[in-house]
């Protein structure tokens, strides 16, 4: 079992987050994920928010470059 990562750097946001968090779950990083994006982004703690971080989620550790940001 590998690490998983998701990076706040790749979604557009008025404060240009530079947020990319690490677990060795994923049930731990969803749960680290959504209490980021509640308290930081202001965002409300629903299924669709979940299902939206849940598809994020990329094995391995995050690259030390940002990546591109979707538009």
């Amino acid at each position: 079992m590998g690490r998983k990562f998701i990076d706040c750097r790749e979604f557009p946001s008025e404060m240009k987050c530079s947020v990319a968090i690490t677990a060795d779950t994923e049930s731990e990083l969803l749960e680290v994920a959504v209490q980021h994006a509640v308290a930081v982004h202001g965002h409300q703690d629903t299924p669709e928010l979940r299902d939206q971080i849940r598809g994020a989620i990329k094995d391995g550790t995050p690259p030390e470059v940002a990546p591109r940001r979707a538009a």
